[in-house]
């Protein structure tokens, strides 16, 4: 699996969870039946599945941002002040060399 991939799948497998039980919560409250918007009087599975794709949409832009601002913060940050592109190497003899 890719970098990229793994990244995809860590944010879109929560939101998917996520998402099926904010709408399990949702419609324990909400009969969707009764639900119009103007003249238009949706279908359950209709409400249903807009519901579960906007609750999946938000959560996982959250998430990809949170994982984003997460690795921004970690690139920017070093532990011993160097800039973040130095980097340390040891040799063989323990001594720390400066890529």
């Amino acid at each position: 699996m890719t970098n990229n991939s793994l990244r995809a799948a860590q944010v879109l497998w929560p939101a998917f969870v996520m998402a099926g039980v904010l709408e399990m919560l949702l419609f324990s409250v909400l009969d969707p039946a009764t639900l119009s918007f103007g003249n238009w009087h949706p279908e359950p599975a209709t409400v249903y599945s807009l519901a579960f794709f906007v609750f999946w949409a938000l959560i996982a832009a959250a998430a990809a941002a949170s994982q984003w601002m997460a690795g921004a913060a970690q690139r920017g940050n070093s532990s011993d002040g160097e800039a973040p592109h130095q980097r340390r190497r040891r040799s063989r003899h323990g001594t720390a060399q400066h890529v």
